[in-house]
């Protein structure tokens, strides 16, 4: 799945997760840092997402002003 097709709850759903996993010392130390920088990549797809929708939001209400 690319980033654009992944939704911003998937992608937080999946931070969770892996979140969870660190926190109960679920994974190994070998993936740990893999998981860590999938964690970074996720956290700038929900970034980018919701600066998105805050463009959109307020291109919205700049059109009903007018």
């Amino acid at each position: 799945m690319t980033p654009n097709e992944l939704s911003y709850h998937q992608a937080i759903e999946e931070i969770e997760e892996i979140l969870s996993q660190i926190e109960n010392q679920e994974l190994d130390v070998d993936v740990l840092g893999a998981n860590l920088k999938r964690v970074v990549e996720l956290i700038k797809i929900c970034k980018k997402k919701l600066h998105s929708a805050n463009k959109e939001i307020e291109k919205i209400f700049r059109e009903m002003e007018t």
